[in-house]
């Protein structure tokens, strides 16, 4: 959240906006300009290197990304994570540079503007995930008439509740209706789990799984009171939500 509130001033800035001029965290002149030197030299090492200077942007995926790195405990694995994500992501940048190369004269006067405009939209999409990461909001529907959401809450023979969501490289489904007051395990049904929907996150009860690709997972919920419990991914991108209902019925 810190690094998208930062961007949303980067975004400002370019836009001209003066009042955000001194919030603003500017690098060294001399590092500025040497920026500004070796972008107009004509050393084929220039534009890697520049490349390599964007993990130092406070991006909310970048930050992830370097999170698990240091989190790994091991210089070799930090660096091969880091690696790994350098490597998967230098073909779509390498394509970006391009393109913008190949427009600044079409675009230009005009090329700080739709900087800005990309900047505050990326900006407000990482707080946003933040804010999900976080169990503070969610973004997907409320109403417990999500496709599925009947079918996902069952009580077994014991009598206890059985809430199920299926994971893939989403959550289905997203808004479900349960009863409060009973003993419930959720279970992550993987069907080809992937991407950051394997890392499922309850933040209100401090829970982390990492979901199983093929098979189930369970999550004793223990008894739940009236209210709503969120649901998202490791990352904040998917979330969902269980409403606990005194006497709800199924």
């Amino acid at each position: 959240m810190a690094a998208g509130a930062l961007m949303l001033l980067f975004a400002l800035d370019l836009f001209g906006v003066k009042a955000v001029g001194r919030l603003v965290p500017r690098p060294p002149a001399s590092f500025s300009r040497a920026v500004r030197q070796t972008t107009k030299g004509r050393s084929a090492l220039a534009p890697a290197l520049l490349g390599l200077a964007t993990v130092l942007v406070p991006c909310g995926v970048t930050l992830s990304v370097e999170l698990i790195a240091i989190t790994s405990g091991s210089p070799v694995a930090g660096a091969a994570v880091m690696a790994g994500f350098v490597l998967g992501t230098a073909p779509l940048f390498a394509l970006l540079g391009y393109l913008f190369r190949r427009s600044a004269r079409a675009f230009s006067g005009r090329l700080g503007i739709i900087t800005g405009v990309v900047v505050l939209a990326v900006g407000l999409w990482t707080i946003s995930s933040g804010l999900q990461a976080g169990g503070w909001v969610s973004f997907q529907p409320q109403s417990a008439q999500a496709a599925g959401a009947t079918e996902a809450v069952r009580t077994d023979a014991s009598g206890k509740q059985i809430v199920t969501v299926t994971v893939t490289s989403v959550y289905s489904p997203t808004a479900i209706t349960a009863k409060a007051g009973v003993p419930t395990t959720l279970v992550l049904h993987g069907k080809g789990a992937n991407g950051c929907a394997r890392g499922f996150t309850i933040p209100a009860l401090g829970i982390r799984e990492i979901v199983e690709t093929d098979a189930d997972t369970e999550v004793d919920l223990g008894t739940p009171k009236a209210g709503t419990l969120r649901f998202t991914c490791s990352m904040g991108m998917v979330s969902g939500n269980i409403n606990f209902q005194e006497g709800a019925t199924r």
